[in-house]
């Protein structure tokens, strides 16, 4: 497979992780808000809800008091870390058996490069399929996958079409560029809120808008290396590689 004209790279994102194990574990919460977090009486925030609850304006990090407000009939319930974890590790490991080249980003991602793996499929949309088939089988959870050529662009598609979707990323590079052009510039990996608000003071505030500025320009505004980084990623460039992780 020739990984520098190809859709090679994965990435996986549980939906609504936190939440989905407690739908799970918890019948009777299925279709029904639930918040993952502090309690609404108390000072703390919401780790994860629901699409349920998404319904309502919910969303993590949100103050729990704020999110009883908006959805005051919602299930609220501690964490429960221990299991979300033997969860995650029970995926990563059907992972590791469609490639070895398994990089976790966090308890519920994860990428994979399927590059140098003989056997699966030449079509990397029936290895997501595949894939999202095993954990659904395995522990009754649905992932969206991205595809793309690169870490940045499998990312960004994951979180496209959620819950339990599948986005291929095109690989013409003039394609990804249209493609990125309308979205926000908080889809830019390692463009926060502060970011944000810098580059909107400049009225830029669409990916498109990055395109069209010189890289000079964002360096000016944002520094040499953010300003770089930035200006690559708008343009959907990305060298970085799957790090495989060593197994203890």
């Amino acid at each position: 497979m020739n990984t520098a004209a190809s859709n090679h790279i994965l990435h996986l994102d549980l939906d609504a992780f936190f939440a989905s194990v407690e739908q799970l574990d918890h019948p009777e919460w299925r279709g029904r808000p639930v918040i993952v977090g502090a309690a609404p009486d108390q000072r703390g925030v919401v780790s994860t809800c629901s699409y349920e609850a998404r319904r309502y304006g919910v969303h993590s990090a949100m103050p729990s008091r704020t999110a009883f407000r908006l959805c005051p009939h919602g299930i609220f319930v501690p964490g429960r870390y221990e299991r979300y974890a033997e969860l995650s590790d029970q995926i990563m490991g059907i992972l590791r058996t469609f490639t070895p080249c398994v990089q976790a980003a966090s308890i519920d991602e994860a990428f994979l490069d399927i590059s140098q793996v003989h056997g699966l499929s030449e079509d990397p949309v029936a290895t997501a399929r595949k894939l999202k088939e095993q954990i659904k089988e395995a522990t009754g959870l649905t992932a969206s996958v991205g595809i793309a050529s690169n870490m940045f662009l499998a990312k960004l598609a994951s979180d496209l079409h959620k819950p339990d979707g599948l986005t291929v990323m095109p690989l013409d590079p003039l394609e990804v560029q249209a493609f990125l052009a309308s979205l926000p510039v908080s889809k830019i990996w390692g463009v926060g809120p502060k970011t944000a608000r810098v580059l909107a003071k400049y009225s830029l505030r669409r990916i498109g808008d990055l395109q069209k500025t010189s890289v000079e320009a964002l360096k000016r505004m944002l520094g040499k290396v953010a300003g770089e980084h930035i200006k690559a990623l708008a343009h959907g460039l990305d060298n970085r590689v799957v790090q495989a992780e060593e197994q203890q």
